[in-house]
């Protein structure tokens, strides 16, 4: 019965496990939390290689866990409470212990996160990978357009003011029909123009045929950004360039967090379903099962 209730949970929510088994939500609680123990409560570390390490936002009661990732396989080996170098110290002694021999690791630009693996992994290549780099560039522009509607007053500020979407949405997956309003803002307005631009252009850093022209890639396209004169655009050229050889490390690993933003999709569905999970043990064994988890993870 109790493995036959496990597989069930996969698939089904508590409840639902409780009402076709005639079991107590109780009882179900406790043979699930006792399997997932069982079989994930304690990861195997040896064999890791490659990982991700990031934080996740679960509501205001428990706010943030810090997650770190296998690359390879998708799954979670650690939550710890909060972020930051903290929520990592009992991860990296269990890591010394197993003995692994970490390559990469895939991370944003965070300096405590950054400065945890220099210290407990120095042999191994920090990577700051496409998707958070893109993203902090994708905050900048709208940052800017917000300031410009804020400036902004007549049709000028109404052409800007609806065209988050259309800014951020790379320009070879926007709608042709909306290609003319976009067109129209970027023409009103120099300094949009000018982010909209070199956002689009900094998706080509990755797709240089060799290091070396990645990395004259990168400091072209930050001169530019300089000579813009935007506070904003400035700001993001001096990060890049602080943490260029993260960057450039993308070229050697070729690492990416896409593994890692379908586990915080799954952790948000997880967290919206359960309603924020009063037993943390429970909710922490859920995390650690997600790369088995299947249609209803909890209820």
């Amino acid at each position: 019965m109790s493995r036959y209730v496990s597989t069930l949970s996969r698939v089904m929510t508590l409840t639902d496990v409780s009402d076709l088994t005639s079991l107590s939500w109780d009882t179900v609680k406790g043979i699930v939390q006792k399997q997932l123990q069982h079989d994930y409560g304690q990861p195997r570390l040896k064999d890791l290689k490659y990982l991700a390490v990031d934080e996740i936002y679960v509501g205001k009661r428990k706010k943030f866990y810090t997650v770190v990732l296998d690359l390879e396989t998708g799954r979670i080996v650690w939550v710890g409470h909060g972020r930051g170098q903290a929520a990592l110290g009992k991860f990296w002694r269990r890591l010394r212990l197993s003995k692994a021999k970490i390559q990469a690791v895939a991370m944003d630009m965070s300096g405590a996160y950054w400065a945890a693996v220099l210290e407990h992994l120095p042999g191994a290549a920090v990577v700051f990978d496409r998707f958070h780099i893109i993203k902090l560039m994708n905050e900048k522009l709208d940052d800017l357009r917000r300031a410009l509607v804020r400036e902004a007053t007549g049709a000028m500020r109404q052409t800007i003011k609806g065209t988050r979407y259309l800014l951020l949405t790379r320009a070879a997956h926007l709608e042709k029909e909306k290609l003319p309003k976009l067109e129209d803002a970027l023409k009103l307005n120099q300094p949009l123009s000018q982010a909209y631009y070199l956002k689009e252009e900094l998706g080509l850093l990755w797709e240089q045929p060799t290091r070396a022209a990645m990395e004259d890639f990168l400091r072209q396209w930050c001169q530019r950004a300089m000579d813009t004169g935007i506070a904003l655009l400035r700001q993001m050229a001096k990060t890049l360039l602080l943490h260029a050889s993260g960057i450039l490390s993308w070229w050697d690993h070729r690492l990416n967090s896409g593994k890692m933003e379908g586990v915080n999709h799954k952790i948000k569905t997880l967290t919206r379903q359960a309603y924020g999970y009063r037993d943390e043990a429970f909710f922490i064994l859920k995390l650690l099962s997600l790369h088995h988890a299947r249609i209803k993870l909890v209820g």
